[in-house]
């Protein structure tokens, strides 16, 4: 039997050739990259618009509007003491207090009600109270009681924190400072119609009208008490200073001390207020005699905006002025009106000052209690706290919660939200008149050692300031690295340009720190002492390459023959050298001779242009030469990739090449060329260290070259760090973040479709 062997059909082997393998690996890669670049470019974009949202969401809070919402409202606390003559309320919003015209003092719980305390001033036996006045509530919290006897008591109250078993425990308490027994002000006995007193830590001063009697008119007395302390003895000594104010006390409704004790104001039913100096307190002295009410209205609240610089005078229309102290033409201090809310059309019956910021709260006839803050010129807070008319009120030391005692005995606590008073539009970009300057102003100054500081949040300088080093470096980078581009891309030798352009594009490695550094430290001082040699060199050098290309063509030609077609440019190079350095060596002599001494004095003296060392100038110069790379890339990539049938059929046509470079390859380059200015203007925006280096970073708003500034980009890399999270000024910081981010933003947008319209119209060329 024989094998029968059956052939089994075997699959045809597929040879793929190496061709088709790379091409297939060619697609994938080509295929990654596309996918890589698009998620790469929407990676780009998804993080611009996070980092815009976050902007928005840190300073979305400052234009949030303030509000007030009612915590509590209970019987007025130990109503049968009397009349309140002053409500007050510690920090912590826990503890509230209430003055009577008895002299009794009650200590309550703010919330509820609850009494914790009651005492009793110390008024001696046959005398009564005749008139009542709150010190400064900040760091004091004294008051004076004026007796019928011509004597007057200055009691403090003070709250004293404990911890026991990690629970806050707030105890109130009173405490004389100038002892318990009442002080005489008047030998006479009059009885003190009107009142005050400031308690500092070695001096209190009080101010008193006493009463007509049959012996006299009253007088308005001034008695300062200066501790002196002794070596050998435990307790300090009392220095007594009396004195007696030219002016006529009839009609004195109100007297207001300032903090240092050196400003007396006395404010007249009539609407007079005088102004006086108390500095020395032997011999006061009027400065200024001045109606701060329209004829025919009242005044009829007076009180101090936090700091004591300016008083907030209320009137009988509803209208609130505020009057600070300025220097007038003389150079003499005096109030002057500053700005006016109307905040009712009744008559305020109430003023009560912030204590930490310059806000204030008003009370009017109607029951209406309103809150206000000066410097941004905003009505934050109007509400009726009580059907019935407020008869007393007080805002916290933190502002936030507000304390209202009504006709009808109730007593109402609200809690107040008002973090970000200090912003509106106008104090950011509009000029606002600030306390003790003469006229309103652009400022930024964000911050003090104190609580009296006014802040000054205007972003317009800081604006100013971001276009005006970038106008100055543009004004230094753009001739020259379009200049250069033009050279290099087109008229220079390949080999040339093989060294030329990786120089100039190294420059931009150069780190701006290193830059700022350099032009701070070395490019300042020697721009203040060769400014004449700079100036004679934008002169001197251009007049020696003109000489020498005239005396170029007189060169025999076996000479210029030798020289390759595109080399011109390193012939240059000692004549701009030399050039500038006899524009250096002439300018001594010459500024001697023209200036009679230097040219920053002459331009002082003659054209009141003052110089100061680190400015605009050195400004423009150190970031023009940051910037010089960037566009001299862009324009010079942009201008060599002209299309070479263009600027050979145009050279073919019989054009020059000057002319085939202005009329055919700069305006098929204009896109390109256009990018490069953008891209380097917003480099410029942007820069900081070279700006915070090289400036006075103050800022100011001077458009002279010799003048410095401060930039946004500055202004938040100074002062973030230092800015509490949150804040107003951290928050401020942020907008101005946001306000470089959309000019960028939206300047380079609309570069873009210039750009792109630039394209559309010369692609046919």
């Amino acid at each position: 039997m024989s094998e029968i062997n059956i052939p089994i059909n075997q699959p045809p082997s597929i040879t793929i050739s190496s061709g088709e393998y790379h091409q297939r690996w060619r697609l994938i890669k080509d295929a990654l990259a596309r996918y890589g670049v698009v998620a790469g470019g929407l990676g780009v974009i998804v993080a611009i618009v996070l980092i815009f949202f976050y902007l928005l969401y840190v300073v979305f809070p400052l234009f949030i509007s303030a509000n007030a919402e009612s915590v509590s409202e209970y019987a007025v606390p130990e109503q049968a003491l009397g009349r309140t003559l002053l409500l007050d309320i510690e920090e912590q919003n826990e503890v509230g207090s209430r003055f009577t015209d008895s002299g009794q003092v009650a200590f309550f719980e703010a919330t509820t009600g609850k009494t914790i305390l009651t005492q009793a001033v110390t008024i001696p036996e046959g005398a009564h109270i005749t008139s009542f006045a709150q010190g400064s509530p900040i760091n004091e919290g004294a008051v004076v009681y004026g007796l019928s006897n011509g004597r007057a008591i200055v009691v403090k109250h003070q709250y004293k924190v404990t911890y026991p078993n990690n629970v806050r425990v707030i105890t109130p308490s009173l405490k004389y400072p100038l002892g318990e027994q009442p002080l005489v002000l008047d030998d006479s006995g009059a009885a003190l119609e009107q009142v005050a007193v400031k308690v500092g830590e070695d001096s209190t001063t009080i101010v008193a009208k006493t009463a007509d009697t049959p012996q006299g008119t009253g007088k308005i007395r001034l008695i300062n008490f200066q501790k002196e302390q002794s070596l050998f003895a435990d307790e300090a000594a009392l220095t007594r200073t009396d004195s007696v104010l030219e002016q006529s006390a009839s009609n004195i409704a109100d007297i207001l001390i300032d903090k240092d004790e050196s400003n007396l104001y006395l404010i007249s039913n009539d609407g007079q207020m005088g102004f006086f100096d108390i500095s020395d307190k032997s011999s006061p002295t009027i400065r200024q005699q001045q109606n701060v009410v329209e004829a025919g209205q009242k005044i009829t609240s007076v009180a101090f905006l936090n700091g004591d610089i300016s008083l907030m005078i209320g009137d009988s229309t509803g209208l609130v002025s505020q009057w600070s102290m300025v220097k007038d033409k003389l150079n003499r201090p005096a109030m002057q009106k500053i700005r006016s809310f109307k905040v009712s059309d009744k008559a305020v019956v109430a003023i009560n000052a912030e204590q930490r910021r310059k806000g204030f709260m008003t009370t009017d006839a109607d029951g209406i209690v309103g809150i206000y803050h000066s410097t941004a010129e905003r009505e934050l807070i109007k509400e009726r706290v009580s059907d019935a008319l407020p008869s007393a009120a007080v805002l916290s030391p933190r502002a936030n919660a507000l304390l209202v005692e009504s006709a009808d005995g109730k007593m109402h606590f609200w809690h107040v939200d008002n973090e970000h008073p200090e912003v509106s539009v106008k104090s950011l970009w509009q000029q606002v008149w600030y306390e003790s300057y003469p006229k309103p102003d652009y400022v930024w100054q964000s911050s003090s050692a104190n609580n009296d500081f006014e802040p000054k949040y205007s972003l317009t300088p800081l604006v100013f300031g971001t276009l005006k080093a970038a106008f100055y470096a543009m004004l230094v980078a753009i001739p020259l690295a379009l200049m250069g581009a033009i050279y290099t891309a087109y008229f220079m030798a390949p080999r040339m340009r093989m060294y030329v352009k990786p120089s100039i594009e190294i420059m931009g490695a150069l780190p701006t720190v290193i830059l700022g550094f350099l032009a701070g430290l070395w490019l300042a001082p020697f721009m203040e002492e060769h400014l004449t040699g700079l100036f004679a060199t934008l002169m001197i050098v251009p007049i020696g390459v003109m000489l020498f290309a005239f005396t170029w063509q007189f060169v025999p030609k076996t000479i210029t023959n030798n020289l390759s077609e595109g080399w011109d440019a390193a012939i240059l190079i000692p004549v701009i050298l030399l050039s500038g350095w006899f524009a250096f060596k002439v300018s001594v002599p010459l500024e001697t001779f023209l200036f009679h001494g230097t040219l920053r004095d002459w331009f002082k003296a003659e054209l009141g242009i003052g110089y100061d060392q680190r400015n605009s100038l050195v400004v423009g110069v150190a970031m023009g030469f940051a910037v010089i790379p960037t566009i001299f890339s862009i324009a010079e990539d942009a201008i060599f990739s002209v299309p070479k049938h263009l600027t050979v059929g145009s050279l073919a046509l019989g054009a020059t090449p000057w002319q085939t470079m202005i009329r055919v390859v700069l305006l098929t380059a204009s896109p390109g060329i256009f990018s490069a200015i953008m891209i380097g203007f917003g480099r410029a925006v942007g820069e900081t260290m070279i700006v915070l280096m090289a400036t006075g970073n103050t800022p100011v708003m001077d458009l002279s070259v010799f003048q410095g500034m401060r930039t946004l980009a500055a202004n938040i890399a100074v002062e973030m760090p230092e800015s509490e999270v949150d804040s107003t000024h951290y928050r401020v910081l942020f907008l101005a973040a946001l306000v470089l981010f959309m000019f960028t933003f939206v300047f380079n947008t609309l570069a873009e479709v210039i750009r792109q319209r630039l394209r559309e119209k010369y692609s046919s060329l």
